[in-house]
């Protein structure tokens, strides 16, 4: 039994609709742009440990690939010249608390002597007052000249004066020094404490220790070899506070935002997927700017950095190893 007409044309509509819709899906399939993928790499804080002084190496204690903590002797240097400065300035401290003690004291024997001139002072004064008073009340009888009056009078004035100066004596001798010497001398004290501190400081700069907690990447230093401020001995990275960097155009960056969850693949963990948070986007300098061709009414695309971490700690991943996220949802 045959079919009939009207079926046979069902069919081929049928068909021609599959083969239409066929035809169309394979069409948005080819035309549409390929998913973005964006490769990143692992990132941690990098710490270069360098001397504040010159010094030469003495003695080595860390290589290349231990991990060290916070604190831990890295490497001991030394340096003759900063030792004889130490001992210098430990001498001219000695002179300087010296020379503050003479200041504010006075020798018990200079006392005693100014107590004893004093003293003679005042016995001058009683005998010259003595003769002053007989000879005041002889002129009132006449039974002595005028000039025995006069003379006992500049007597015991000059008497007096000899008191009065041995009191200062012995008052400038218990007191010492003037108040501007004694502070000049509390001056030099602190000056050469000072000086003594910087060069304790400067020594214990050739003891070099780790800044942070960290694993050693790189050794500069070697036995005997002599370093000046600034050049850098071991290099150690944090590897307890590892991230993700990428380096994303600013106009993929739509809907991203801090605090976003991604999915990193790490190629060199046998394309591990690490869950990641987003914790920073920043924009890079003008030599990370893509230029645009000006004939296509194109505008220049600033190059932002993506820094997202992982949400849990990764055994074996370490910084520089490739990391792979796919951005086809962020926007383009």
């Amino acid at each position: 039994m045959s079919a009939s007409p009207s079926a046979v044309k069902a069919v081929r509509w049928i068909v021609l609709a599959g083969v239409l819709l066929g035809l169309g899906t394979f069409l948005w399939f080819a035309t549409r742009p390929p998913p973005l993928t964006v490769q990143g790499e692992v990132s941690a804080n990098r710490v270069d440990v360098s001397p504040r002084v010159n010094g030469r190496v003495a003695d080595l204690r860390v290589d290349v690939g231990d991990t060290v903590q916070r604190g831990a002797l890295l490497a001991q240097l030394e340096s003759p010249q900063l030792r004889a400065a130490l001992l210098a300035a430990h001498a001219a401290l000695a002179v300087a608390k010296a020379d503050f003690d003479r200041i504010y004291s006075t020798r018990p024997e200079t006392i005693a002597a100014r107590k004893a001139d004093l003293a003679a002072a005042d016995a001058d004064v009683v005998l010259s007052k003595e003769v002053f008073d007989r000879q005041t009340s002889l002129i009132t009888t006449g039974s002595t000249p005028q000039q025995r009056v006069d003379e006992a009078t500049r007597n015991l004035e000059t008497a007096i004066r000899r008191r009065e100066g041995a009191k200062a004596a012995l008052d400038l001798s218990i007191k010492g020094a003037s108040d501007e010497e004694k502070a000049l001398a509390g001056a030099q004290v602190k000056q050469a404490e000072a000086s003594l501190n910087q060069r304790e400081v400067d020594v214990s700069e050739l003891t070099l220790k780790a800044p942070a907690s960290g694993q050693i990447t790189s050794r500069v230093a070697e036995l005997g070899e002599n370093f000046s401020p600034g050049a850098p001995l071991f290099s150690l990275i944090d590897m307890g506070d590892l991230w993700f960097t990428f380096n994303i155009r600013e106009d993929l960056l739509a809907g991203l935002k801090i605090d976003d969850k991604l999915e990193v693949t790490v190629p060199a963990l046998k394309s591990m997927v690490v869950p990641v948070r987003v914790t920073m986007i920043n924009v890079q300098g003008q030599y990370a700017t893509w230029r645009a061709t000006r004939a296509t009414g194109d505008f220049d695309l600033r190059t932002f950095e993506v820094r997202a971490k992982p949400l849990q700690p990764v055994d074996g991943l370490r910084p520089g190893m490739s990391a792979i996220t796919a951005w086809s949802a962020r926007g383009r």
